[in-house]
Formats: C-alpha cells, sequence, structure tokens
C-alpha cells in the first residue's frame, strides 16, 4: 500500500510528491496527461517564472484570490526556500525585472525534468495516462482513489492537486472540482482570471498590435471605479490584454458573471494633471494651428489612435485646429485623461493563465493544507481557490502549498 497518492503532477503535485518521499514515505503519483509538468512547460512564455524575490506581506499582496489564506504555508516554504529547492536541483536561477525568478537557461524544460528527476531519485512512482475518478471516501477519511479504468489505489493520505480549468491541452480540465464536490467540499464559481478581454467597441480591432505603455487603466462598475493598474496594455482583434488588462481580469470576470455592466476607462497621460494636459495640447495647437486635427495630435498619440480619440471627444477629424474652442479642447484633454471600452466578456477560461475559484479555503487547514471535511485528505495547487497576478506569484503559491500537504502528510500520520 503507497502512504501517499499524488493526484496530479503538475508544480504542487510533483513538490508535495517530493516533500513527502523525503519525509519517507511510499508515494505514488497518478497524472493524466502522458508527461509531468505539461502546463509547467508554457508558463513564463516557455521559461518557467518559478517566484518572485519580493518580501512576503508583497508576495501575498500579489495574490489576490486568498493570499493571506497562504501566509502560513509561504512562510514555511518561500521564494527563497523555492530558489535553494531549485539550486539544489541544478537549476540555477536569475532575477530579473520586477523580482521575477527564472532558470539561468530560460529553459521551463529544464524546470520541470528536474522536478521529475527528483521524484525518481527519491523511488516515487509516477503512472502517466492514469485518469483519476473518484477519491475514496470511508468514515470521514480518505482511504485511496479510483481511476476512470476502475483500478483502486490505496492509500493512507491522498493529495488533490489537479490544476485548475485553464489551458485544458495541459490537463487542467476541472476534474479536481469534480472529485472534491463529489465529497461535500464547497467549490467557488470557476472563473478566468489573468485573460484577456472582449470588449464592444468596433474601432478597437482596427488598432490590433497598438501596444500602449505607461497608461492607467480603471476598471469600471456601474460607472464606478472598483480597481486601478498602471503599465502596459495591448490592442487585440476581439478586445484589449497585456499586463495591466491580464490583472484587472479576476475582478471583471466577478463582476461581469454577477451582471454589472463593466467598462475599462483609460488614462492615456497618466503623468499629468487635467491642467497640465490642457496646457500641452494649447502648445500643440499652437504649433499645428493650420492644420487639420487627425493630423495635429501626432505628439501626442499614435497614430492609429487619433482617430478614436477625435471620435470620443465629438471633434471632426477633418476640423481646422485653429476653429476648436476651449470647451472642445478640454473635452480632448477629458478623453485622453479617460478613454473608454465597454467589456462584454472575458475570454474562455480555456485561454487563460490561471483559475479564480475552486476548492473553499475556508474547508482548508491553512497551515497543513488537510481538508477540514475528509480527514487524510490533502489540497494544493490551482485546484484550490487561490490565484496571484502575473510575476511568478502562481508557481510560489502552488510550491508553499505543494510542500505544506506533501510535508504534513506525513508528519500528521506519524503523530497518529
Amino acid at each position: 500500500m503507497s502512504n501517499v497518492i499524488v493526484i496530479g503532477a503538475g508544480p504542487a503535485g510533483m513538490m508535495a510528491a517530493i516533500k513527502a518521499a523525503e519525509n519517507g514515505a511510499s508515494v505514488l503519483v497518478l497524472e493524466k496527461m502522458k508527461q509531468p509538468g505539461k502546463k509547467m512547460l508554457i508558463t513564463g512564455k516557455g521559461r518557467c517564472n518559478i517566484t518572485n524575490t519580493a518580501e512576503i506581506p508583497e508576495l501575498i499582496k500579489n495574490i489576490p484570490g486568498n493570499g493571506k489564506f497562504l501566509n502560513s504555508c509561504i512562510r514555511a516554504f518561500d521564494n527563497e526556500d523555492v530558489q535553494y529547492f531549485f539550486n539544489g536541483l541544478e537549476v540555477p536561477t536569475k532575477v530579473e525585472r520586477g523580482g521575477r525568478v527564472f532558470p539561468v537557461s530560460d529553459r521551463a524544460v529544464d524546470v520541470v525534468q528536474a522536478m521529475v528527476l527528483r521524484l525518481y531519485e527519491l523511488g516515487v512512482k509516477v503512472r502517466t495516462g492514469e485518469r483519476v475518478a473518484e477519491i475514496l471516501v470511508e468514515d470521514s477519511k480518505a482511504i485511496g482513489v479510483k481511476t476512470e479504468a476502475g483500478e483502486v489505489y490505496s492509500g493512507q493520505a491522498v493529495i488533490l492537486a489537479t490544476g485548475g480549468a485553464s489551458y485544458p491541452g495541459t490537463g487542467s480540465t476541472g476534474d479536481g472540482f469534480a472529485m472534491a464536490g463529489q465529497i461535500g467540499h464547497e467549490i467557488k464559481l470557476p472563473l478566468p482570471s489573468l485573460v484577456p478581454l472582449e470588449v464592444e467597441e468596433e474601432w478597437v480591432p482596427e488598432l490590433q498590435g497598438l501596444s500602449l505603455r505607461n497608461v492607467r487603466v480603471y476598471l469600471m462598475a456601474e460607472e464606478n471605479k472598483v480597481a486601478d493598474m498602471f503599465g502596459e496594455m495591448l490592442f487585440t482583434h476581439f478586445g484589449v490584454s497585456g499586463p495591466v488588462i491580464l490583472s484587472l481580469s479576476r475582478q471583471a470576470a466577478q463582476l461581469l458573471a454577477a451582471g454589472n455592466f463593466v467598462e475599462l476607462l483609460i488614462d492615456l497621460k497618466p503623468a499629468l494633471s487635467f491642467e497640465q494636459l490642457d496646457a500641452r495640447i494649447v502648445r500643440d495647437f499652437e504649433k499645428y494651428q493650420r492644420k487639420e486635427m487627425k493630423n495635429a495630435l501626432k505628439d501626442l498619440l499614435p497614430g492609429r489612435l487619433i482617430a478614436p480619440v477625435l471620435d470620443g471627444a465629438y471633434i471632426e477629424p477633418d476640423r481646422m485646429v485653429n476653429s476648436i474652442t476651449k470647451e472642445e479642447r478640454h473635452r480632448l484633454a477629458n478623453t485622453l485623461k479617460g478613454l473608454i471600452v465597454t467589456v462584454t466578456r472575458t475570454r474562455p477560461i480555456a485561454e487563460a493563465i490561471v483559475t479564480a475559484g475552486g476548492i473553499s479555503v475556508k474547508e482548508i487547514n491553512p497551515k497543513t493544507m488537510e481538508s477540514k471535511i475528509v480527514k487524510n485528505l490533502y489540497l494544493a495547487g490551482e485546484v484550490v481557490d487561490v490565484d496571484g497576478f502575473t510575476g511568478g506569484y502562481n508557481l510560489q503559491a502552488a510550491f508553499s502549498m505543494g510542500a505544506a500537504a506533501g510535508n504534513w502528510c506525513v508528519w500528521n500520520e506519524q503523530e497518529d
């Protein structure tokens, strides 16, 4: 009988298996895909952003989806521990802009292969192509699992680490939500997070490929400001994307699911106050007073953005600059400080980098990751209702939860 059964060979599952085996457990990992760590191979654009060097309070702040729940397990296995762990597996790391930590090789495959090699060194049995269908429970205790093929594996502890519902081609198809729900766990509605947004405005697709730097984007619900982010965004054929949009997408998805009217207000000139911007426009108008408006804003805006901005300010593009009134100039400044697009939906959850929602954290011990409903069942990774921004925060969360589950499933057994 395997002491510990791990369902899923992603970052949380592999870390849990390694920690359990290092503590002397006999471990079996069941992974439905043909290879472990498939989703990890595409993280960080194939480079694998394994963690971030931010201080722990800042790490938690960058995990808006129940980051505070992770306080104990992140402190027990923090970002320095993650780097030390991979350095020990002969995967040297480097720190880039924003504290992002990558393997020196810039190859996600090196991270995955190092973890897989460590599993084999520890004698962990890894069975790929085996889809678990059910967690077996007796007297409110997890006693094993049953596969889709009908095979039963018994264990003294089960760790559920199947991932969320994003990028289903990598194996994250929401299986864990169903398994946990079957045995009584509350599943918070899975929604896409770190996902592009679709918008209504017909001019947006015409800007496909246009990237805007140093803008501030406000997320609006029923015309009220809910959140804002500063940085870079990108126009696409369906709407908007880029770091700022991805960071706001979690809340946008929740607002849309609740039936709110959602908009984005884009401040194209956040470094300037309205008065400073108006003075700047006056100077440009003096410079280009004999030109048409469509040719007078090239110092202020990318060429393709001029028409939508003029339209938003209700100014005809062929109006002569010297005919523009003060009121119209102020409308232009207000549009530059608040270009609005209407969000109709997020892109599908299959395209999301991570899943928001999942197993309710209220039903999990935050120190040990053990279920409060089913004894000897541990929950780790994206299957839990935890999600963070881009920058290494999601993998740090997965590694910390996996380490806690892997350690405590053995320690609790020894205490019993």
